[in-house]
């Protein structure tokens, strides 16, 4: 999944096997209403459906079919060749000449496996290329983690969450099915021993992964300054429509009047640029308000390990959790947040010594 070109796209095979998996599904709608009829006309079926998968069910009807996602990923393409000015999206160096980070997964699978033929080869390789760069990004910082604490086991759950948020339609596909089945094996295997990554599965891209990229490194791409420079014009956006509207923009949520900012879309490492304001930019009114956003992020990500730990009933997810999310920042991120090598330090420690209270309870 790692290494995408035209003669070897792992999205191409999908395309006629999501078509073929698509016809043999019972009714969504059917589904939602128990219509027992309609399910037993397919004899292998039988769902028992709790009140959590008829909301998730629900939530997927209410997406867009899969024609409208290919005619809306059709006009993106054909928008942001024409905001670049150029006629595809590989230049004459062999570059992509447009970016498709803003365009969602399901439109990348999409245009990958050339849905109702709208796409060219040069535009399914960038897209998978786009996919297989987000799966690595996903698992980069579970890999990071592994660097430092020698278990592998959050890097396969890491490929398992990613997997398991895909689409309906990538699901219905052979090749997906063959990655998570791989996957899945590869959590059982790093169960029984962490300390090794599995080899052998079939299928696995994890290991495919971890031969190219065993450092789980996922550098930033654009330079601080220019960070800087977009979320203020994200910052001067949100105070224009403020103005329009007749309100004044403010930053602190115990203000009585005003149109409070909405920090909630801006990533981190844009905080992280308010925050520490290294170009002076920024008002110190948003630099602390991008700074205790941050504060509650990270927060939000520190309870989220705590919580996996509880259910679990394995104390490591903690540790493991915390330092999942260092290793997910970039430099900055840390700077602002003050998450510092030390701080690393002591969670890899932590991990270490829980791990060996385990095992010294387990052998008693």
């Amino acid at each position: 999944m790692t290494t995408v070109g035209s003669s070897l796209n792992p999205y191409a095979q999908y395309g006629s096997a999501y078509a073929r998996a698509a016809a043999t599904q019972p009714s969504l709608a059917n589904i939602l209403a128990g219509n027992e009829e309609a399910l037993s006309s397919n004899a292998a079926t039988n769902l028992t459906l709790s009140d959590a998968a008829r909301a998730q069910l629900a939530n997927a009807a209410a997406l867009p079919d899969f024609t409208t996602v290919t005619a809306q990923a059709r006009t993106t393409l054909d928008g942001l060749y024409a905001a670049a000015k150029v006629s595809g999206p590989i230049g004459s160096d062999g570059k992509p000449s447009i970016d498709l980070a803003k365009l969602d997964r399901r439109a990348l699978f999409a245009i990958a496996t050339n849905n109702a033929g709208k796409f060219t080869a040069a535009e399914q390789s960038v897209a998978a290329t786009e996919l297989g760069g987000r799966f690595n990004a996903a698992l980069a910082p579970a890999t990071a983690t592994a660097k430092l604490t020698g278990d592998f086991s959050g890097i396969y759950k890491a490929a398992l969450t990613y997997l398991d948020g895909a689409s309906s339609e990538e699901k219905a596909t052979a090749a997906w099915s063959a990655q998570r089945a791989a996957v899945v094996k590869g959590v059982q295997a790093t169960q029984q021993d962490p300390t090794k990554a599995p080899s052998g599965i079939a299928n696995d891209p994890v290991a495919t992964y971890l031969a190219q990229d065993s450092a789980g490194s996922a550098a930033p791409t654009q330079d601080f300054s220019s960070v800087a420079k977009a979320v203020r014009a994200a910052l001067d956006a949100q105070a224009s429509a403020a103005t329009a509207a007749g309100k004044e923009l403010v930053f602190d949520s115990g203000r009585k009047t005003g149109q409070l900012v909405d920090l909630s879309s801006i990533d981190n490492r844009s905080l992280s640029a308010v925050s520490l304001n290294q170009d002076q930019l920024f008002s110190p009114q948003e630099s602390f308000a991008a700074k205790q956003e941050l504060g509650s992020r990270n927060r939000a990500s520190i309870l989220a390990a705590l919580k996996q730990s509880q259910s679990s009933g394995d104390p490591t997810q903690l540790s493991l959790g915390i330092l999942n999310t260092y290793s997910a920042m970039s430099d900055e991120e840390r700077q602002a947040s003050n998450w510092t090598p030390a701080f690393r330090d002591n969670a890899v420690q932590s991990y270490k010594s829980t791990r060996s209270l385990l095992s010294m309870l387990k052998s008693a």
